[in-house]
This record gives C-alpha cells, structure tokens and sequence, in this order.
C-alpha cells in the first residue's frame, strides 16, 4: 500500500508542475488551452494530494509535493523557457531536498 502513496504523490507532483507550466504559457490566462491544462492540473492535483494524505503524515505529503513542485518547477522553467537557473537557485533546490530527505528520514520506515 506504500508504493501506491508513492505513485500518487508522485503523480501529484507531475500534475502540480505541468499546470504550473501551463500557467507560464497562458501568457495571463489569455490563451485557452494552457488555461485548460491549469485548472485540470491543479484540479488533479490536489485531488491525488488529498488521497497521499490518508495514506502518510501531512507535513511530509506537503514538504514532499512543495519541494519537489518548486524545484521540477524551476527546472522546466530553465528547460523550456530558458529562465535563468543560478547556482544559488541550484544551491537552494538541493537544500530543499535535503531538507525533504531528513523529514523522510525522521518518519521513520515507509515514508517517502
């Protein structure tokens, strides 16, 4: 049952970084397919976020899907629009995981 949480946080976490993106590209909601991928992936998105929750402990749900969405989000952002990913942007995104690591790790077996 834990692999299951996983693969919905995980999803969660795709969901919540492509309409993010998506939101990039609806150049100020003015454009309606990206504004679609937005609402349907922030939808989805909270939708598998609220089932990650009744399977672990909410800090780690949310530091989990915060942390992985801002950097996945920062990193699609240098990829596909050429925003400027700094070393100070990379220093901050591997904090954040090792931030994500060490909760995990405080939970103790069988959290993500």
């Amino acid at each position: 049952m834990v692999t299951v949480g996983y693969g919905l946080l995980g999803l969660a976490i795709l969901a919540e970084i492509s309409a993010t993106i998506a939101l990039k590209a609806s150049d100020g909601m003015s454009r309606v397919g990206p504004m679609m991928i937005v609402v349907i992936g922030y939808a989805l998105s909270f939708w598998l976020l609220s089932v990650s929750l009744q399977r672990f402990p909410v800090s780690l749900v949310y530091s989990v899907w915060a942390g992985f969405g801002m950097a996945g989000a920062a990193i699609a952002g240098w990829w596909l629009f050429g925003e400027v990913l700094a070393l100070q942007a990379l220093a901050g995104i591997s904090l954040i995981a090792l931030g994500v690591f060490i909760l995990a790790s405080a939970m103790g077996p069988g959290a993500p």
